[in-house]
């Protein structure tokens, strides 16, 4: 195969290994071409692993991107969300990469350190040998396996695993999203887990709120106060979003935000909103 071939036949591989070190469609989309680049310009009789190469190119890109950005985020105005990437139903159902897509994992992300996230992705998600993985950050093996327990640990203590049915969750997501759009206070309050968190990203451009809603009940009236400002030419179309249940909200051909639903067992735990339209352009053009 061509150089480009070979690169074509890994660049799905390659954007998701970027969009979920950087948190974002743009910055990934951007590593991705930058990667190219530097795939066309490399010796390529030289190299025996075309994806284990790719994939240090990305990571060494997207680490950089990273770190960027999080010093641009010191100053972020509001809760910080991950760009959404619009899904088919189904990646939800393949376990391993609907859950590494999640909102609800991307958030919990944002809490490792850029090499901790790097690791965990390339051995947890993609499952690299600790070797590869050791190149591609430029850290010895030792250290690698050390960062990735670390950064496992921190996953798992704030992401617990729920054995809980993949329709089941979306039953229960369906019933918040029918109760939002419909107005019914009472149906909210019975599918909301009393400590759900409601997390909503503005950036300081349009209106959101600037901390947590924390419970049923804050999160409900928040939303009723959303629910009294309609949209001009407003519509409501539902989503998969991040292989989660959504909805986007349109107004006419803008999106104005969109609502992912996380559920475990059978209530309502999170509720993510992002209205940044620094964010939404990826989903207006779907």
């Amino acid at each position: 195969m061509s150089g480009t071939e070979v690169f074509a036949e890994h660049r799905s591989l390659l954007f998701t290994i970027a969009y979920e070190i950087t948190g974002s469609a743009v910055e990934a989309e951007d590593v991705v071409q930058e990667s190219f680049l530097r795939w066309s310009a490399a010796d390529r009789s030289a190299i025996e692993n075309p994806r284990a190469y790719l994939a240090k190119i990305v990571t060494r890109q997207a680490l950089n991107a990273l770190r960027a950005a999080q010093r641009r985020r010191e100053d972020y105005i509001g809760p910080w969300l991950p760009e959404p990437l619009l899904t088919t139903p189904d990646v939800a159902d393949h376990a391993e990469l609907g859950e590494s897509l999640s909102f609800a994992m991307l958030v919990v992300l944002e809490t490792l350190s850029p090499e901790e996230r790097a690791v965990f992705v390339l051995r947890e998600v993609f499952d690299f040998p600790y070797a590869e993985i050791a190149e591609a950050t430029e850290k010895s093996v030792v250290a690698v396996r050390q960062i990735s327990s670390r950064a496992r640990a921190h996953v798992r203590a704030r992401r617990p695993r729920f054995d809980v049915d993949t329709r089941r969750q979306r039953a229960v997501a369906d019933r918040f999203l029918t109760a939002l759009q419909g107005g019914d206070v009472q149906s909210l309050m019975d599918v909301l887990a009393p400590g759900a968190v409601l997390l909503s990203d503005g950036g300081g451009r349009v209106s959101a709120a600037r901390k947590p809603v924390l419970g049923a009940e804050n999160i409900v009236r928040f939303l009723l106060g959303i629910a009294q400002k309609p949209l001009p030419d407003m519509r409501i179309e539902p989503a998969s979003v991040n292989g989660m249940p959504a909805v986007i909200v349109w107004s006419g051909d803008r999106v104005d935000l969109v609502a992912l639903v996380e559920s475990d067992r059978d209530r309502v735990s999170a509720v993510y909103l992002v209205r940044n339209p620094d964010k939404l352009g990826a989903l207006a053009r779907s």
